[in-house]
């Protein structure tokens, strides 16, 4: 069956996005490679613009809007990371953006949203349902709706981070990626299995929100209560239409992890290698340190998608 994203996808992403998002670092740790049992690349997107991932996959998005579109504005719903990365994508291409958020979104995530000067409409998170919700405000405005995942050209453009992963490592045999509505991982799976059919691909979600787990499991999408999990950028009820039409040919597995080992994942990503990942961004590195995997090949990489959290509440959430 032919998939709605292919490795040319990402390719003609990654030239679009040259020069716009950074070419984030791979780091290594002798100390986490002894404890797991296996040479471990972290591909840091913590250190991203924006903190996160999720540029990659909407500038891609944003940037191919018609000069009529741009000038109407656009509009999106996320709980922080893609609010954020639209926000930035309309600014610097110069239209406007606005924003349905949860109304306990992240403070951080919320000011930074407004810092790159986009409007944010606020929902409850556990009545309303976000998707109606954003694409009603942007029907009523006139805007064009860039969702968090379930778009084609952000897949594609998320993609990109696994496709600088590899293109520095060479072929890996296993890639672990978070997954919210599983954008990212199908990106990411899209790339590896297109450059070395062989890599292993394993998603990791919140215990407290399996939804994507169980719809492969189901082999169709499945609904779960909103999720409620220290992992905010993962508190999704099902994964996305075209999402998960990739996912569950190219994902090979989908792993759970708690929050108390995505807790001491961040610990571990803090006090070990010297850099902040929030929760969401922790899972793939707690999905390893718990033996949540198993088999693991000789080589692993691992998609750390962002460090956006503020100092109170990584303190809260790290204190032992």
């Amino acid at each position: 069956m032919t998939l709605p994203v292919t490795l040319d996808d990402v390719r003609d992403a990654a030239a679009r996005l040259k020069g716009v998002v950074h070419r984030t670092p791979v780091l290594r740790s002798r100390t986490l490679d002894e404890r797991v049992g296996a040479q471990v690349h972290l591909k840091c997107e913590n250190f991203q613009r924006i903190g996160a991932f999720k540029i990659r996959g909407a500038y891609n998005a944003v940037s191919r809007l018609s000069p009529e579109q741009l000038a109407k504005g656009v509009a999106a719903f996320s709980s922080g990371n893609h609010a954020q990365a639209v926000a930035l994508a309309a600014r610097e291409l110069g239209t406007s953006a606005v924003i349905l958020m949860p109304e306990d979104a992240p403070r951080s995530k919320v000011e930074a949203t407004l810092g790159y000067e986009a409007e944010i409409v606020t929902y409850d998170r556990y009545e309303g349902d976000r998707i109606v919700l954003g694409s009603t405000l942007a029907a009523e405005r006139g805007l064009t709706l860039i969702p968090p995942y379930d778009h084609p050209h952000v897949i594609a453009g998320q993609g990109t981070a696994a496709l600088e992963l590899v293109e520095e490592t060479g072929e890996l045999g296993a890639l672990l990626a978070p997954v919210g509505g599983g954008g990212l991982i199908a990106g990411s799976s899209t790339v590896v299995k297109g450059l070395h059919g062989n890599t292993r691909v394993v998603g990791v979600e919140p215990e407290a929100g399996d939804d994507t787990r169980q719809s492969l499991a189901a082999g169709r999408r499945i609904t779960v209560p909103v999720p409620r999990t220290i992992a905010d950028g993962q508190a999704i009820q099902s994964p996305g239409e075209l999402t998960f039409e990739i996912n569950r040919q190219l994902v090979d597995e989908v792993v759970l992890v708690t929050d108390d080992q995505i807790r001491e994942a961040m610990r571990f990503a803090f006090e070990r290698l010297k850099i902040v990942v929030e929760p969401s961004g922790a899972t793939g590195l707690a999905a390893l340190l718990a033996g949540q995997v198993t088999d693991l090949p000789e080589r692993v990489g691992v998609i750390v998608s962002g460090g956006n959290i503020d100092t109170a509440r990584f303190t809260e959430l790290c204190a032992r």
